[in-house]
Parts: C-alpha cells; structure tokens; sequence
C-alpha cells in the first residue's frame, strides 16, 4: 500500500474494523514518514456469466429472468411474492452450483421447474419460448408429459 503523503510502500495496520457489507476500513500508519491514513479493502466479486447458445457469453441478469417469468404469468393467479420465490431459488441454485460460467439451458430448465410447481400454464408458456416450439405438436407433447407426471402424482 503506497503512502498518499511520501509514496512509499511499507506500512503498519495501526486499527481494523468492518464497515458495510463486505468492506473493512483499516487506519494505517506509513513507517518512513509517521502520517496516517485510511484504507478501504472490498471483495472484489467476478460477476458469473452465462453462456448462451450460441456460444456467447453475457453478465447473469436476474431481471432479465424476471421479464420472462413475468411474461408467462400475465393475467394467471401469481402473485408477485411467488415470482420473487421463483427468481431467489433460481439464483440461488445457479450460485451455488456454479463459479464463473452457467449454461443457458440450465438456467431455463431451473425455471421451467420452479413454474412447473407454481402454475403448469406458465411453465407451458415459459417453455414454449425457452424450448422454441416450433408448432402445436410442441405445445401436444409436453402438455402430455405433465398429464402423465400429474397421473402419477395423484396415484
């Protein structure tokens, strides 16, 4: 840590103590000239990124998962505190099982699941744009497969 008074490069950490989420304030004292000053050390946080399908790489954004989810709930019985739920599970789950880079597939299986338990009409809707039906017989077979999952459930 350089001085700001003569540049030099050696120092003692005279006190420490945190302040704010994350940060530590430290009072130093420069050992070649006696002035104090103070530090502030932060984590620095590598933002996860999220590979897309064509190979490209943007910043994870929850809003931007907050937009579609929010798009396959217009006008169905969810309330906000519900998609908040979904989004925190999400991120969670993807922080918690990756460091750096997190295939897109993975965050929009996360989220077709979290719908899935919440309203299987979103998730269709959610699914339809995330799978990229192409025409009904998209929207055919995944309704048959919840049929199914539903049917065995109630068994």
């Amino acid at each position: 840590m350089l001085c700001p008074f003569c540049r030099d490069g050696e120092s003692k950490v005279v006190d420490s103590r945190g302040s704010q989420d994350f940060v530590i304030r430290r009072r130093r004292e420069c050992l070649s000239c006696g002035r104090r000053f103070t530090t502030y050390e932060k984590i620095e946080e590598s933002p996860l990124k999220v590979i897309k399908k064509d190979g490209s790489r943007v910043p994870f954004d929850r809003e931007r998962i907050r937009s579609g989810v929010e798009k396959a709930c217009y006008k169905r019985p969810i309330s906000p505190d519900q998609i908040e739920q979904i989004l925190d599970r999400v991120e969670h789950t993807v922080y918690e099982t990756f460091e750096r880079e997190v295939p897109s597939r993975f965050v929009g299986e996360q989220v077709c699941e979290a719908l899935k338990l919440v309203d299987q009409v979103a998730f269709v809707r959610f699914a339809s744009v995330y799978r990229s039906f192409q025409d009904v017989n998209d929207f055919v077979e995944e309704l048959q497969t919840l049929r199914q999952r539903s049917s065995r459930l109630d068994d």
